[in-house]
């Protein structure tokens, strides 16, 4: 019989985690308050003031929330200038090793995004990793949603082609949706702090909160299922 070590699935979130975008993240955030003449912000503030659905993030950020005009004109600006500025965005540090090793080891892993699923599927490909996930599920409906919703389904897929179960599973992520996620379908989650978040908000999630991609992995490895 495999071990609980062995039998241990890992869920890597996208943005933030497994790429390390947040600067175009934040290029893209101030390009978006830029059209409706919204001060820029810096990384610190966006950490602290973080949070999903965005608009309610820009809401706390602008005192009000957005109108539907202004909404789409923002999530318009970000995407454009999003897309323009990861080109220049690599995977975080030591992430091939970690992924790979994970796979030799025996053990799974799949890769869950709210990015739009059309294009993270060519990016993962892109940058080399693809062959390491069982599953690639990026967002097929509009901005915005519930990534909770989403690990529902991510799971539910996962199960059809005999996968693993949630209780045997890790999801790493770096921001509180995805520690949100995990507990909605039964997961255990790690967070990571080099992403949306700053450390004290990942905290509030009652999860462990590392500062490492290596750190999480070795502390999902201590899970048992």
């Amino acid at each position: 019989m495999a071990s609980a070590k062995t039998r241990t699935h890992l869920v890597w979130d996208w943005n933030g985690t497994l790429l390390d975008d947040i600067q175009a993240v934040i290029h893209a955030t101030n390009a978006a308050f830029a059209e409706i003449e919204v001060a820029p912000i810096t990384l610190e503030r966006y950490r602290e003031m973080y949070c999903v659905p965005i608009p309610r993030f820009y809401e706390r950020l602008m005192g009000r929330m957005p109108t539907e005009a202004e909404w789409e004109r923002m999530d318009g600006s970000f995407h454009r200038h999003y897309t323009e500025q990861r080109v220049a965005c690599g995977l975080t540090a030591g992430v091939e090793e970690l992924l790979i090793r994970w796979q030799h080891a025996g053990r799974s892993q799949s890769l869950l995004s709210m990015y739009g699923h059309e294009q993270l599927v060519p990016l993962v490909r892109g940058y080399g990793i693809e062959p390491r996930f069982v599953r690639v599920d990026g967002r097929t409906g509009p901005s915005g949603g519930s990534k909770a919703l989403h690990m529902e389904r991510h799971f539910a897929a996962l199960a059809a082609a005999g996968g693993p179960a949630p209780e045997d599973s890790v999801v790493i992520g770096d921001a509180l949706d995805d520690a949100v996620a995990a507990a909605h379908v039964g997961a255990r989650a790690v967070l990571y702090t080099g992403g949306a978040h700053s450390r004290g908000s990942l905290e509030a999630a009652g999860v462990p909160v590392v500062d490492s991609l290596g750190e999480a992995v070795t502390l999902a490895e201590t899970f048992s299922g």
